[in-house]
């Protein structure tokens, strides 16, 4: 399709990417969306939890929201997302990833860019409840990337999945890694380093046969902890080549329903090539929008409503 011409146009302040950024994540206040848990057993004797929300009108339609990296569902942008859905009649279920709802999870393994199995297993679970008729994914970031590797990796899904939105996506893991590295985005990625951290000594007391302090000690970038954990955790040989396996750039020309990817061009995460716009040239389902702003999960409107939210919903329309 050809590339969408975005109409995006924030006040003055908000057309600083960082401004955008460490706003919508940090000082925007959180909508009020009430959440049901439930939890659902996975086939490896691990767990991961949903957290539903229902519309006031009895639909067919649901959403499922996907986090981004050390988010859950409760953050903003999920229940920003999920409110306005909500009050247009979809219900939405947000997928918390493996040790991300509050509560370490039992595997040595825990969730990645690309770990779409996990994924796999919500959607034929919701499926058996045999309530919806079209169900639609939503990504941010982390997130984001995991659904359209999802789409793109399989030849058949459900016939019930209609569309995707994806927000702020990293298409390329490993381009998306080395702006993170860089001096002007230092803050980001040392708040992301001391959670993982966190959670890698969390970890170490239920693993310590293939865990320890040493290994610990070497993790002191986001590729370390990728070199250290995420690769040896779940099959790779080193970080590189989970960034080569799991970066959805390789998987979006395959995909073969209607797709929303919303890219901000300021968004100081993301590389140059996380801006798929030959595949989206060469493809009828691949909608590429790329405003000048946003940041990353930044879309300011409103406090109420941001703009990523509003093109979602039209979008799905």
């Amino acid at each position: 399709m050809p590339l969408i011409k975005s109409n995006y146009n924030p006040s003055l302040i908000f057309r600083n990417g960082h401004i955008s950024t460490v706003y919508s994540s940090k000082l925007r206040k959180t909508p009020l969306l009430i959440q049901q848990r439930e939890r659902i057993n996975l086939p490896d004797g691990d767990f991961l939890d949903l957290d539903w929300s229902h519309s006031e009108k009895i639909t067919k339609k649901l959403v499922i929201l996907l986090h981004g990296l050390e988010g859950n569902a409760q953050r903003t942008y999920m229940k920003g997302a999920g409110i306005e859905l909500q009050k247009n009649a979809w219900d939405i279920a947000a997928m918390n990833f493996r040790g991300c709802s509050g509560e370490d999870n039992l595997a040595y393994q825990s969730y990645h860019s690309g770990k779409t199995e996990d994924l796999e297993v919500v959607i034929h679970h919701i499926l058996e409840k045999d309530k919806y008729q079209e169900i639609v994914l939503v990504g941010f970031s982390l997130g984001a990337n995991l659904l359209l590797k999802y789409l793109g990796e399989r030849d058949t899904i459900p016939s019930e999945i209609k569309k995707g939105v994806a927000i702020s996506v990293p298409t390329s893991l490993r381009g998306s890694l080395e702006c993170l590295m860089k001096p002007e985005n230092w803050l980001y990625s040392k708040a992301f380093l001391i959670n993982l951290r966190k959670k890698y000594q969390l970890k170490m007391k239920q693993h310590p046969d293939k865990m320890n302090v040493s290994d610990l000690n070497k993790i002191k970038t986001l590729k370390d902890f990728d070199d250290v954990y995420t690769s040896k955790a779940h099959g790779f040989k080193d970080a590189y080549d989970y960034y080569e396996k799991n970066s959805s750039n390789q998987f979006i020309s395959n995909i073969n329903i209607p797709i929303l990817i919303l890219n901000a061009k300021n968004d100081s995460f993301l590389s140059e090539d996380c801006y798929p716009y030959q595949a989206a040239e060469n493809s009828k389902n691949i909608y590429l929008e790329t405003p000048l702003y946003g940041g990353h999960v930044g879309f300011h409107q409103t406090n109420e409503v941001y703009y990523s939210e509003k093109r979602t919903l039209e979008f799905l329309k």
